[in-house]
């Protein structure tokens, strides 16, 4: 059993902020920046990508609420909102989770930023990889 199962079946100590049928946030302990909450399904999915869709849906209006109420009550000036999906993107526990992670500066102890890659990109070919004309969403 992971450890997140664990914390939802109460069998170890957290930090929880909100809870619900679907859903529990929970403070993370590595406070990255104060206030760094992690909003995790009760059911086990391995990831993101792998969530079901209607619990999916739930945690991003979870998400969006709690964001809000973070920033109004931590002060911070903005929020990085993020999951990470398999180890070479960060993800350390194998259990779909997103972050909530107030940032007070540029100076703060997470740093994400995007440099360009200097390689050519055939951006026509790439598009034609990647194009789908239809996803099975509805």
């Amino acid at each position: 059993m992971c450890i997140f199962c664990k914390i939802i079946n109460k069998e170890i100590p957290s930090y929880p902020i909100y809870e619900d049928d679907k859903v529990i946030a929970i403070l993370d302990i590595s406070q990255v920046c104060k206030g760094h909450t992690l909003i995790i399904p009760k059911q086990h999915y391995p990831n993101f990508l792998s969530c079901e869709d209607s619990t999916l849906t739930h945690m991003m209006k979870v998400a969006k609420a709690l964001g809000n109420h973070l920033l109004q009550t931590t002060g911070a000036s903005g929020m990085n909102v993020l999951s990470n999906v398999h180890e070479v993107a960060g993800q350390t526990i194998d259990h779909c989770h997103i972050h909530l992670i107030p940032r007070y500066s540029e100076k703060d102890a997470i740093q994400i930023s995007f440099h360009p890659n200097k390689e050519d990109h055939d951006f026509a070919s790439l598009m034609n990889t990647l194009a789908i004309q239809s996803l099975d969403i509805l």
